[in-house]
């Protein structure tokens, strides 16, 4: 095995990646660093101002990026994505599944329309994507899938998170099971668990001090725990995401990276 140039190991040159959910929070600080290592990134959201938005950013860097609007727990909406990915770029060679909602309540005040809505965007979304992603890079050759799971996956972070705490179990059980199934296609399937990331999610879930103690509380219980004493930042599993998605995961299938900065350590 000849060896990889070190300005080669980060370079995505004349790959194609869809980010879902990338239109702000962590799915565009993926979205940023996949196109500044020169893949084609698009940028599926359901928020198709923002994502568009977003996409303009990135190509005025000069860096090559489009958006679409779409609703990842659905099926026809998921094919359409991929579809636009190829005929756009010419291939799918990356899948980042990002896109995820956390509304807080507790078990003994969600509805079943509320659990499922949670599990259907968190998980069956990855199922859908891997789906029809995984067949057109079988054809290609081979890819790299990423999904976004949660310390979640490993362990409960706050009461009011049962819905997405099992959408996130479901989503590490299926990175490793789809990883074991696509390996012989030369197709990488790999997981990043974020701790405490400043999104818009976690602003929102927070609110304005007066109006949200709760939040406030809950968010302050949790930095608490940390051992870096500071939330991450998007640009933090951008990275990570870079790093899968390059080379140096070349041998990598079926693992989860935490990127926590130590909270499950406590």
């Amino acid at each position: 095995m000849s060896l990889i140039s070190l300005n080669d190991l980060l370079s995505l040159s004349g790959q194609a990646a869809i980010v879902t959910g990338g239109a702000k929070g962590i799915g565009y600080g993926i979205a940023y660093r996949l196109a500044e290592a020169d893949a084609k990134v698009l940028i599926a959201d359901l928020d198709e101002t923002t994502a568009n938005n977003a996409a303009k950013e990135l190509t005025a860097k000069g860096w090559t990026a489009q958006a679409i609007k779409a609703d990842v727990s659905n099926e026809a909406d998921v094919e359409r994505m991929i579809n636009a990915c190829k005929e756009a770029f010419g291939s799918v060679d990356i899948l980042v599944n990002n896109a995820g909602i956390y509304p807080p309540k507790p078990v003994a005040q969600m509805t079943e329309e509320e659990f499922e809505r949670v599990v259907h965007v968190n998980l069956r979304s990855v199922f859908l994507t891997t789906k029809h992603a995984g067949e057109i890079m079988k054809q290609q050759g081979g890819g790299k899938i990423i999904n976004i799971t949660s310390i979640d996956a490993l362990h409960p972070s706050m009461v009011g998170l049962a819905h997405y705490d099992a959408s996130k179990h479901g989503v590490w059980g299926f990175t490793k099971n789809s990883a074991l199934e696509l390996a012989p296609h030369k197709i990488w399937v790999n997981a990043i668990a974020p701790g405490g990331i400043q999104t818009p999610g976690v602003a929102a879930m927070q609110g304005p001090r007066s109006q949200s103690p709760a939040g406030d509380q809950m968010i302050e219980a949790f930095l608490s725990k940390i051992p870096m004493h500071r939330i991450g930042e998007p640009d933090e599993i951008g990275m990570v995401a870079l790093f899968l998605a390059s080379p140096m995961a070349s041998y990598m299938t079926g693992e989860q990276i935490v990127v926590d900065g130590g909270a499950l350590l406590s």
